[in-house]
């Protein structure tokens, strides 16, 4: 019997039955059932915090690999993982989706996408994950299209392009389903796109509505882009944003805009570039925004994951949006009208003065990119990027991968030719006289001080979770020496409360996504990339 192209056969297939579908209101309720990880962040809050508590500070000590599943890829991984009552939905770079038997490791099925044979792309072909909604998974993908799948064999359901990828227009964002909607952005700032925000029918594949994050003209902020500029403005939305159900708004994060190091041509603040932008759901239309760096020559997207939390704020009860950003301030928001209520330095910065009463900054002279270059803190990658933080209700600290380095800035010529890189000159990233150093963070959300810190000795690309067990998961994978002849590659658990060291095991490889756990046959398991495979631990 010849198999569909969508099957890719390791030993004998196994057979997937279905778990219960995954309704819009298990997905509001996600926090409810920690033994599944339905969405990017854990659920619509940003949080990537988990109820369970299995694993703990008295045991996690005794965490062991439970089961390893083997990519058959060479790009980055940075996906995470979904798990539906048992089931497992994860990407292969560069946009392939494959379905595991959570406990075991066990491949049900993989879609293999097939893909032109030049992509255009800023920093790999990658993919940070996948959307669940009834009976179908949704991707994105490297060649810009959003797919729906079957979610019992992988099935393409339907195929549509969101843009021209020869443009440089691309998809590694794991979508986010609101409502009866799939939710995506795109990726491509470094190419001189303009940048969007799209919701697609999940039944359909049409497009309801798509909101420019680069405001064209009669729109709001298009007066910030001088002459044509805002045609290859940047602007892209490369991350998962947040959904608050209650106000029936998605707040997203939008990168740098283009070109990235030379802001000659488009003087001005570029909204909605370096933005934290709330959306109304229904319509896509914009209800508020807040510019982190208005007129950004450093590439400090803006595109870390919004962490929305209910609380106390100066003995009011309000409605906040915690945001650690890569220029190395660390911001709370209203959520409900974007007001700035806290400006913090996090990470070493010597680019601003201080943030003003609105949030604006004031900078620092003489830290422009020039000709001749400038150093400035915090370096390209910034003070943390894109990998996920988390909040954990029960210590009431918000904990962020961070990165302590400097930058030299270059300005240099660029000019728009469409599919060719539009970013004006590349700054020095890892300088020999001071590599830096990488720390996990944890913060008073109240205040932005410091409660502890923990120091790793690679530049970090993995995101945090935390736990009911008072635990903290991250990890620093990557190479030490610019060599490449050293590695250091951990997994390790923290004490929530004050950061000590409780576990840690060298899994060997990169390590650039973000932890996950779940339960599964009543036991808790914990998940992470590492190098070209997955790896779960479980209590013996």
């Amino acid at each position: 019997m010849k198999l569909p192209a969508w099957i890719f056969l390791c030993g004998a297939l196994a057979v997937l039955e279905l778990p219960a579908q995954v309704t819009f209101e298990r997905l509001l309720k996600a926090e409810s059932e920690p033994r599944n990880w339905l969405t990017y962040s854990g659920s619509y809050k940003g949080w990537r915090y988990s109820a369970l508590d299995q694993i703990n500070r008295q045991n996690v000590k005794d965490l062991k690999v439970a089961w390893v599943y083997q990519m058959p890829v060479t790009h980055r991984v940075e996906t995470t993982p979904l798990v539906v009552d048992g089931v497992m939905y994860l990407t292969e770079p560069p946009s392939n989706v494959v379905a595991l038997d959570a406990a075991t490791g066990r491949q049900y099925w993989r879609y293999r996408r097939s893909l032109p044979a030049k992509i255009n792309v800023c920093c790999g072909q990658v993919n940070r994950g996948v959307a669940v909604l009834g009976d179908r998974i949704f991707v994105g993908t490297v060649d810009a299209h959003l797919v729906a799948l079957n979610a019992k064999t992988g099935a393409v359901l339907w195929d549509v392009a969101v843009a021209d990828y020869r443009t440089g227009h691309s998809i590694t964002v794991a979508p986010l389903i609101v409502k009866d909607m799939v939710v995506t952005g795109i990726a491509g700032g470094e190419y001189g796109i303009r940048g969007f925000l799209d919701a697609y029918d999940t039944k359909t594949g049409q497009r309801r509505w798509r909101f420019w994050t680069i405001p064209g003209p009669g729109e709001k902020g298009h007066e910030t882009w001088p002459g044509d500029t805002w045609k290859h403005g940047g602007g892209p939305t490369w991350v998962t944003g947040s959904y608050d159900p209650e106000q029936d708004l998605i707040i997203w994060g939008v990168g740098n805009p283009s070109p990235d190091w030379n802001g000659d041509a488009r003087k001005g603040d570029n909204l909605f570039s370096d933005s934290a932008i709330a959306l109304d759901a229904a319509t896509g239309k914009l209800k508020w925004y807040f510019q982190m760096v208005p007129h950004d020559v450093h590439d400090w997207d803006s595109v870390q994951v919004p962490v929305l939390v209910d609380g106390d704020w100066k003995g009011k009860p309000r409605k906040l949006v915690y945001w650690a950003h890569r220029n190395g301030f660390y911001y709370v928001l209203d959520r409900q009208t974007g007001e700035f209520l806290l400006g913090k330095p996090f990470a070493t910065q010597t680019w601003a003065k201080r943030l003003d009463e609105r949030g604006r900054p004031v900078r620092n002279p003489g830290i422009d990119p020039t000709p001749e270059g400038v150093y400035v803190w915090p370096g390209v990658q910034g003070a943390t990027n894109w990998y996920s933080p988390s909040y954990n209700p029960l210590t009431g600290l918000f904990y962020l991968t961070a990165w302590e380095n400097k930058g030299f800035y270059q300005k240099g010529e660029a000019e728009y030719i469409a599919g060719n890189r539009y970013i004006g000159s590349v700054p020095k990233i890892d300088l020999d006289d001071e590599p830096g150093y990488g720390v996990i963070r944890a913060l008073d959300p109240k205040t932005g001080e410091k409660a502890w810190e923990y120091k790793v000795h690679t530049k970090p690309w993995s995101g945090v979770l935390s736990t009911a067990g008072k635990l903290v998961f991250a990890a620093s994978g990557g190479w030490i020496t610019r060599d490449r002849q050293e590695m250091e590659a951990w997994f390790y658990a923290l004490d929530a409360e004050n950061g000590r060291e409780l576990w840690r095991i060298n899994l060997g490889g990169d390590m650039s996504s973000s932890a996950i756990t779940y339960q599964v046959n009543g036991k808790q398991m914990v998940t992470m990339s590492a190098g070209s495979a997955i790896f779960t631990f479980a209590l013996p």
